[in-house]
């Protein structure tokens, strides 16, 4: 039971009449509001073909947000739920569902109407099938395309042969597959690639989707940096090297939303706490690096400057022992 359905759920079992503010929860119920009782339904069911070889899959997405704690707007007086309602944006009156159309804007303020059929007369029908086009190197593809992750796994006992055909294959290959799938009457292009015993799908941007990196990096200039300054840039990075574990990931903002609601579902006050000012001495890494390198330097400058002494005191020995011997050659 999730966070809301158990809020839904104790909020039929207050006294009728009750306002929000006085409700009080017991901490078990929200104790259960971290577990999960229903495994994920399968989101898209058909078959997977590469050639002649075909099996029966489904797909699971493989991200939730069932998790995330949501918010409603509600009347304080009454603590019921508001509901929304579509308004004509000039002259503020109700529009029913009847009258409700899509429009899509040429100019600010001026739209062409689409009927629902003109928009189903353009659909893609769906064959419930993913065609494998082709199968691609795994580091060729730019991770700006991928989009959405999916579990695909096999339906029912009789294609798991197959499945595992297609996927062990693609796991001497090393490559990803591109096929196609309709979902939600749009063509996608998505990706597959072994993941454990299963598939995962990842569906793939459009070209048209991405922004050119260039409008955004293309004023970026690139000064001239010493050998010593990229050499302790390295180091630096090389101190903070690990590897990707998402389990040290942590959502604080979502921790602190659950303490919170559990608190005030349990009657408890809520402590605030004061936020921290941000340090002013923000410290530029350029001056950090040049600064690190003058401490680098400076030993080897001292060390420099002590033997040029000493070279210089030898010298001069050397000088004195030869005109000494010449007096005494003299005398």
């Amino acid at each position: 039971m999730d966070l809301h359905t158990s809020l839904q759920s104790t909020m039929r079992q207050r006294p009728l009449g009750t306002k929000t503010r006085n409700i009080r929860w017991s901490s078990e119920n929200w104790l259960k509001t971290l577990e999960i009782g229903m495994a994920a339904r399968a989101y898209w069911k058909g078959s997977l073909k590469l050639s002649l070889v075909t099996c029966p899959v489904q797909l699971y997405p493989a991200t939730t947000a069932a998790e995330k704690t949501r918010f409603h707007l509600i009347n304080k007086e009454t603590g019921n739920r508001l509901k929304q309602q579509m308004v004509d944006s000039e002259t503020g009156d109700v529009v029913e569902g009847d009258l409700k159309a899509r429009g899509y804007e040429l100019r600010k303020g001026e739209y062409v109407e689409v009927e629902k059929e003109e928009l189903e007369a353009v659909q893609i029908e769906s064959n419930h099938t993913i065609d494998i086009d082709s199968f691609v190197p795994k580091d060729e593809i730019d991770k700006r395309y991928l989009n959405h992750p999916y579990y695909i796994a096999p339906d029912g006992k009789a294609g798991v042969d197959a499945f595992a055909v297609i996927r062990d294959a693609m796991k001497d290959s090393d490559r990803v597959a591109l096929a196609r799938i309709v979902l939600t009457n749009r063509e996608h292009i998505i990706a597959i690639e072994p993941l454990g015993n299963g598939l995962l799908g990842t569906t793939l941007r459009y070209p048209y989707e991405l922004r050119d990196e260039e409008d955004y990096f293309d004023g970026i200039r690139s000064p001239k940096l010493t050998k010593d300054m990229i050499e302790l840039a390295s180091h630096i990075l090389d101190t903070k090297a690990a590897h990707f574990d998402p389990s040290k990931f942590k959502d604080e903002y979502e921790t602190a939303l659950k303490t919170l609601v559990r608190r005030k579902a349990a009657g408890k006050p809520v402590k605030t706490v004061e936020r921290e000012e941000r340090p002013s001495n923000v410290i530029n890494l350029m001056d950090a690096l040049k600064q690190s390198l003058k401490g680098r330097r400076a030993p080897a400058k001292r060390t420099s400057s002590s033997a040029r002494h000493r070279t210089s005191h030898r010298r001069s020995a050397r000088k004195a022992h030869r005109s000494a011997a010449r007096h005494r050659k003299a005398g």
